[in-house]
């Protein structure tokens, strides 16, 4: 008689006639509701046309049938005013970047109004999102030049490890030629010390045969051939390097001056040697004296010659 009386249970249900009525029916289950597209201000003042879907659950059937009159329109025009609030905080960039975050505070701003409703917002998800034409296009712009400021710097970056590969490359050339011009150095240095030291064991062998060749019978005439032909040698090529000569006051005669060479010779073969013993007896003085005297006369011999 227009008064609740009780909520009918699914299943068999018995109704007085006259006295009992069935004043609303509602659907337990999920019910999705078409947001219609409507107009929302961004923080920086761009217009959007913007639209989405909402899914809704009657949680409380006495509530959604005596607590407002019509529960899907009264959700719809709670969450268009609740979207265009949620807009209204965000910049054009952060509503494309932070959709899911919007979502999520239009559906506590709705379950928070709803409550009293019986009704429970489950999702709230936004279908299209419209800009206008000309924020359109200074959008494309934008993304464009994004574009090419990440190309160009790609293309410096490149451009920077190439020119530092290059000065790497050169530095490890650098390296291992100064590496190398080292090691040449020091094989040249090496070789070079090997030459000299063979050269000087040569000279040394050569010498030490040459002075056993002196003590040999017929010794002095073969020294004295050599100086002969080494006297005729050298004079053949005076005055070929400079014209500055100094002359003996007899160059062409070859026997006083072979003469006079081994009178030298000789002379520094008798004379004793430094660091001899000094403890000599009268015996042997007698034989350096005698040896002196020698020595001095073939001194005068060379000169007289």
């Amino acid at each position: 008689m227009g008064r609740f009386h009780r909520i009918l249970e699914p299943g068999l249900n018995v109704l007085i006639p006259v006295l009992d009525r069935i004043r609303y029916v509602q659907s337990l289950k999920e019910i999705v509701i078409n947001v219609p597209e409507q107009s929302a201000v961004t923080l920086d003042n761009v217009t959007l046309q913007i639209d989405g879907v909402l899914y809704l659950r009657i949680m409380d059937p006495y509530k959604a049938s005596y607590g407002v009159e019509d529960p899907e329109y009264a959700v719809t025009q709670l969450a268009q005013t609740t979207m265009r609030s949620e807009l209204g905080k965000l910049s054009l960039d952060k509503v494309f970047r932070e959709r899911e975050s919007l979502n999520a505070n239009i559906v506590d701003a709705i379950n928070q109004a709803a409550d009293c409703w019986g009704i429970r917002c489950l999702r709230y998800e936004i279908k299209d999102i419209h800009v206008p034409p000309r924020v359109k296009e200074s959008m494309q712009m934008q993304v464009e030049a994004e574009r090419r400021k990440r190309a160009t710097v790609l293309e410096s970056e490149g451009t920077r490890e190439s020119a530092i590969n290059v000065a790497e490359g050169k530095k490890q050339a650098q390296i291992l030629a100064s590496e190398a011009e080292k090691a040449e150095q020091i094989n040249q240095a090496a070789g070079e010390a090997s030459a000299v030291l063979a050269k000087a064991k040569a000279k040394a062998e050569a010498i030490r045969i040459l002075a056993a060749a002196l003590t040999q019978h017929n010794g002095d005439a073969a020294a004295s051939l050599t100086v002969a032909e080494q006297y005729v040698s050298a004079f053949s090529k005076l005055a070929k390097d400079s014209n500055t000569i100094l002359l003996p006051s007899n160059p062409g005669d070859v026997t006083s001056m072979v003469a006079q060479a081994m009178g030298v010779y000789g002379a520094l073969t008798k004379a004793p040697v430094p660091g001899a013993q000094n403890s000599v007896s009268s015996g042997n003085s007698r034989d350096v004296q005698g040896t002196d005297a020698s020595l001095d006369e073939e001194l005068d011999r060379v000169k007289l010659s």
